[in-house]
């Protein structure tokens, strides 16, 4: 039996933007799927579970969702589409993160990377990015879900939106923070371009890999169109 929705979930009507990468979508039902390679018997029993995907990095198609489908092991994996219509529900991480869910999820306390999200919370809110930030991965899904996923060796991928450039000494100063907690934490500065790693764009690179629609690009500037090159097969 799916465990109970989060409290946190919201109803998409028609008129309303698409959701960003990284959103969870609910779905009405698993045949309302578009399977890219197959469908697995693991996901449809995943989905049974709980009926959530989240969207993925690629070229949107008309009327349709590029979606991602997670089993219960790190190699269960696949993608697969869904019409705009079949979405029931849809959470952001940054209305995981404003609404604190993880306050909300039993045994928080004895899960590091549910645990220390208040310890997050205030670090990002210090560094002035309150409202922009919220948990990715197994436990944005757990969070959204209800289904215990995320287990104590489990690292904690964040989300954070940063429309405009980031200094490379602000965002040191943040990855350095970050990098006290005791327990992995991975950040994505989503740009209006696509997405950075924190770690790596904190360096001052020259050169760093930005994650894009059209696949991974080598950039000097995740802001800037024309600073960007694809990589090389």
């Amino acid at each position: 039996m799916p465990p109970e929705s989060s409290s946190v979930i919201h109803s998409r009507t028609s008129s309303e933007p698409r959701p960003a990468v990284h959103t969870l979508l609910r779905l009405r039902h698993v045949d309302e799927l578009i399977w890219e390679e197959g469908r697995p018997d693991w996901a449809v029993a995943a989905l049974e579970l709980a009926p959530w995907v989240v969207v993925r990095r690629v070229e949107p198609r008309p009327r349709l969702w590029p979606v991602g489908i997670r089993g219960g092991l790190r190699p269960q994996r696949c993608a697969a589409w869904l019409p705009d219509a079949a979405v029931a529900d849809f959470v952001t991480p940054e209305m995981l993160a404003t609404t604190r869910a993880w306050r909300q999820r039993p045994c928080a306390d004895t899960i590091p990377a549910l645990a220390l999200l208040d310890e997050v919370e205030a670090i990002l809110q210090a560094h002035g990015y309150a409202g922009r930030w919220g948990p990715g991965g197994s436990v944005g899904f757990e969070l959204a879900s209800t289904l215990p996923c995320v287990s104590p060796a489990s690292d904690l991928d964040l989300v954070l939106k940063v429309p405009e450039p980031l200094g490379v000494r602000d965002a040191a100063a943040l990855w350095a923070a970050l990098s006290r907690l005791p327990l992995r934490v991975d950040v994505l500065l989503e740009t209006p371009l696509g997405a950075v790693a924190l770690a790596e764009y904190a360096r001052g690179k020259s050169v760093m890999m930005l994650r894009t629609a059209l696949g991974a690009r080598l950039v000097a500037d995740p802001w800037l169109a024309s600073a960007a090159s694809a990589l090389s097969a």
